[in-house]
């Protein structure tokens, strides 16, 4: 047993396995796998990590291992799912507290006798911790905002070991280093993520969905522009998109009366076609992350993603350019002989697509896909990829203030312990 092995049994209360194939991140296995139970185990990991130089990979559920760069290096997965306390639910001031490891489904089960809820939809696979750290978010972040937006608090452990705190249980404005809104969507290259506090919202009364079929890029930018400006305020504005065609849905909530009078005035204005239901669409929200947009498969043949399967991709985009988003993949058929289909949420300018086929011609169709995302004021980033098609790209795309975010890098993680290489830039 060598002495850092034995100084991560010291820091974890033994609780560390040697690493398998497993445990491998893009194919590269870790020495060990470390699992603490509270924010003093994690730093007493990372003091140990930072000590002997192990590089170090924070891990969840797994389920988004995959996203970002393989990292140059890895010594020590830390897994959170020991985490998984809930601090504290101060229901009546609509606040939560809970251990980076607890499951989201588990946390909404948590606040939903007091009728509440987490804005995060749907309901997915992963950790608090993990949603945060990669700023996952769902059809309600029209409503809620992103994941950023909900966070009011976090305590997190430094490269170094030193643990740190950021916001509290007070929703308010503050001035100041935000390090919760730092930390949100770094990929756990910049600390530890140990405890989060988030502001809830109470459940309404009713839910109505208004779905409308369009059929073509034009008729669908009409649609989304009735919703994003009517007066109803939905809750969440989604397109569904496949083969040229699809559907667009709203979500309307609040009071049941105002909300049935709601949906029949938002499916007046979408016109012939439109229909109102009380329960949602089959896909909406379905969590791209791991599945087919089109199929509900799995999108990779093996456990780590590299056998094979579709390319998932995350755009982003001006909402006045919904409708030549969905002009450009739907030409991609045409022009590189992939399978496209797109899913996500054009009032907010995010959504996910999914691309299938050859190596070379999803690569060609992914750079075709970034450059008609910029021409719109967005980006494209590769979530999910066959290593024949990762090994091609840069799955980040090109990055503005790179310098920027690579001094921060340089302030927080010197010694590059924290995932190194995984986030934009090969930071």
């Amino acid at each position: 047993m060598t002495a850092a092995h034995e100084a991560l049994l010291r820091a974890c209360d033994g609780h560390v396995t040697e690493g398998s194939d497993a445990d491998a991140v893009h194919g590269m296995a870790p020495r060990w796998v470390a699992s603490p139970a509270t924010t003093a185990e994690v730093s007493a990991v990372m003091t140990a990590a930072a000590g002997d130089g192990l590089a170090v990979l924070t891990r969840g559920t797994g389920s988004k291992l995959r996203w970002g760069n393989p990292p140059h290096r890895l010594d020590v997965v830390l897994d959170t799912t020991r985490l998984d306390t809930l601090v504290e639910h101060a229901a009546g001031d609509l606040i939560l507290v809970t251990g980076a490891g607890r499951l989201l489904s588990t946390l909404q089960d948590d606040v939903a006798g007091s009728g509440q809820r987490l804005g995060i939809d749907p309901t997915r696979s992963g950790t608090i911790g993990g949603t945060v750290a990669t700023g996952t978010s769902g059809p309600m972040r029209l409503r809620h905002g992103a994941v950023r937006d909900l966070v009011i608090g976090m305590t997190l452990v430094r490269a170094d070991g030193v643990v740190a705190k950021s916001g509290g249980k007070v929703v308010k404005n503050v001035a100041g280093y935000d390090l919760a809104k730092l930390l949100t969507g770094s990929f756990g290259t910049l600390g530890v993520i140990t405890e989060v506090a988030f502001r809830l919202h109470p459940v309404p009364r009713e839910r109505r969905w208004v779905t409308v079929p369009v059929d073509g890029p034009a008729a669908a930018q009409a649609a989304i522009q009735e919703l994003v400006h009517s007066q109803q305020v939905p809750v969440a504005v989604e397109v569904d998109w496949a083969d040229g065609r699809g559907s667009v849905t709203a979500l309307l909530e609040g009071h049941a009366d105002a909300t049935h009078e709601c949906a029949d005035t938002v499916a007046s204005a979408l016109g012939a076609g439109a229909a109102i239901c009380d329960l949602a669409p089959d896909w909406w929200g379905a969590d791209l992350a791991t599945t087919d947009a089109t199929s509900g498969h799995s999108t990779s043949d093996d456990g780590d993603g590299s056998g094979g399967g579709p390319t998932l991709v995350r755009v982003t985009h001006e909402i006045a350019g919904a409708g030549r988003l969905l002009h450009a993949i739907t030409e991609l058929e045409e022009r590189y002989g992939v399978v496209a289909s797109y899913r996500g949420s054009p009032a907010v300018g995010v959504g996910c697509a999914v691309l299938d086929g050859e190596a070379a011609t999803v690569v060609a169709a992914t750079e075709s896909l970034r450059a008609a995302a910029t021409a719109i004021g967005g980006a494209v980033v590769v979530l999910e990829a066959p290593d024949a098609v990762r090994d091609r790209l840069d799955v980040w795309g090109p990055a503005t203030a790179l310098d920027l975010m690579r001094s921060v890098k340089q302030r927080f993680d010197p010694a590059g312990v924290l995932a190194p290489g995984r986030f934009v830039g090969g930071i």
